[in-house]
């Protein structure tokens, strides 16, 4: 298999000094000739080289660097000055070497390389690359997008063109025409399905219609058939709006509360609770630790808590928080349950009949857009005087309609409402989650907690090394580690959710052995 990394060690330095020789000494007469037989460039250590292997083989190597000034600059003077308007967009960068053995001349890994290079160019920020392009291959540097913006440079054996590339006109190239398809491993936004992309094809309707009120009852009904609430309330908007509404009703109790964290999304809601001046203490545990039963029912006897507010699903850690035991003793002290289950509803079957307050959303589980934030409850709500009207759920109690939705949206999630008839939806997430818990068995990763759940899983420390999220992106691999509470903790996740996921697992799989067994030698 040929795959994309990014250079690091002495070892590929080597075998890049050996390529560079073999490309711009022997083949191309740029240098003069030397008995080692590498060539170091002469800006070696400002680069940055992403190179294609195949196996473990180095074929292919691209080096960059946007430290001024560019040896085009020497050359022709402040590229700026001759560049079209396009390329001074962004931060510039300059392609130093672009060199592929003979043998694996083929296109693919080129294009490899030209991907591997918009990929980390937009990652970084830069607007376009400059290059110094030998006329030897002109088409080939045509075909990746590049386009001539000076005359060219350089003597008559060795003649090179100046050219830029810019993103646009990579993706109008035929290099990404023809580049593998991306796998995403991200907890949303989803790539749809053909059959949830179809009503985002039609014409909108007017959430004023006979038929969209139809078909907004038919949600709610599915919704609450799904969670065995008593009440749905839909908003325009994602799940931190769900919770923002929750939290707002929660602020119409009169009791403190007991916020429990142990992950990112329960420190988010003790901040919304801060912001809505709730009168509250916290109960926190290791990131993806569960709550001791024992502490839990000790602290809530108390007596001095009202209600508690937790996240179910905890997507930084990938953990299902265990409700029962909570729900329990909760239900002895008369204690009203508020749960952000944005994670986990669509993930595992929930039953919501015990719970005060819920909250859900359209872009995660269920597999369509975000858009339609969720909130349940087991009460009638009435019309706050106080709360902002967006965000108050009486003014949505009884099925009403008091504000603009998307009516393509809501055919999307009828659609995907659908699956989970006969559980269909679960036994697919569930299937997934056992090809997962397999890979962990036979040491491919570890998980970071043992309570995961068929939505999203953290991986305890990224195998190998810290740089793997990043070079599994080179190689069109999306894992998800760019949230700030992932980078911190150097976490990667891989969540389920998405519709090819099958596919794309055991093409991971296949790279990551790969990666593994390269990295270790």
């Amino acid at each position: 298999m040929y795959w994309c990394k990014i250079a690091r060690s002495e070892r590929e330095y080597a075998d890049i000094a050996k390529l560079n020789y073999e490309t711009f000494v022997e083949e191309i007469p740029q240098h003069e000739k030397d008995e080692t037989g590498r060539r170091t460039d002469a800006f070696h250590q400002e680069n940055t080289y992403l190179i294609v292997l195949k196996e473990h083989q180095l074929v292919g190597m691209i080096a960059l660097r946007d430290t001024r000034p560019f040896s085009l600059d020497r050359k022709i003077g402040p590229v700026e000055k001759v560049l079209p308007i396009e390329a001074l967009t962004g931060k510039l960068c300059e392609i130093r070497l672009l060199s592929v053995r003979k043998e694996h001349r083929n296109g693919r890994v080129f294009f490899m390389l030209a991907r591997a290079l918009a990929d980390y160019a937009y990652e970084k920020g830069y607007g376009a690359a400059v290059i110094s392009g030998t006329v030897r291959e002109l088409k080939l540097y045509s075909q990746l997008g590049f386009q001539a913006f000076a005359e060219p440079v350089g003597s008559e054996e060795a003649a090179f063109i100046p050219m830029f590339l810019t993103k646009e006109r990579y993706e109008q190239s035929i290099a990404a025409r023809f580049q593998h398809k991306r796998h995403t491993f991200y907890p949303g936004p989803n790539e749809l399905s053909s059959e949830l992309k179809k009503p985002f094809q039609r014409s909108p309707i007017s959430h004023r219609s006979y038929e969209f009120t139809e078909r907004f009852k038919r949600v709610q009904t599915q919704l609450l058939k799904l969670t065995g609430a008593s009440q749905v309330h839909l908003l325009a908007g994602s799940g931190t709006l769900a919770n923002e509404a929750m939290i707002a009703q929660i602020s119409r109790l009169p009791d403190k509360g007991l916020v429990l964290i142990n992950g990112a999304f329960g420190e988010r809601l003790r901040r919304q609770a801060l912001k809505w001046n709730l009168e509250y203490e916290t109960l926190e545990v290791e990131w993806g630790n569960p709550f001791i039963v024992s502490d839990l029912k000790r602290v809530l006897q108390s007596g001095l808590y009202g209600w508690v507010l937790l996240a179910h699903g905890e997507t930084s850690t990938g953990m299902l928080n265990n409700v029962e035991d909570i729900l329990g003793l909760c239900k002895e002290q008369k204690i009203q349950v508020c749960m952000d289950c944005v994670s986990s509803f669509g993930a595992v079957p929930i039953n919501l009949k015990e719970v005060y307050l819920a909250t859900g959303v359209s872009g995660k589980a269920i597999g369509t857009m975000s858009g339609f934030a969720m909130v349940f409850s087991n009460h009638l709500i009435d019309v706050s005087p106080s709360i902002p009207m967006y965000i108050d759920l009486g003014c949505y109690a009884n099925g009403e309609i008091p504000y603009t939705y998307s009516s393509q949206l809501l055919e999307s999630v009828e659609i995907a409402l659908k699956a989970y008839d006969n559980n269909a939806r679960y036994n697919v997430l569930n299937e997934r989650y056992d090809k997962l818990l397999l890979a962990e068995q036979n040491g491919e990763f570890e998980f970071l907690t043992k309570q995961s759940y068929p939505m999203i899983v953290t991986l305890k420390v990224p195998p190998v090394n810290k740089h793997m999220a990043k070079d599994a992106r080179l190689s069109g691999f999306d894992l998800h580690d760019q949230s700030a509470y992932l980078k911190a903790r150097q976490w990667v996740q891989l969540s389920l959710i998405q519709p090819e996921f099958e596919e794309s697992f055991e093409k991971f799989r296949l790279w990551l052995r790969n990666y593994v067994e390269y990295e270790k030698q």
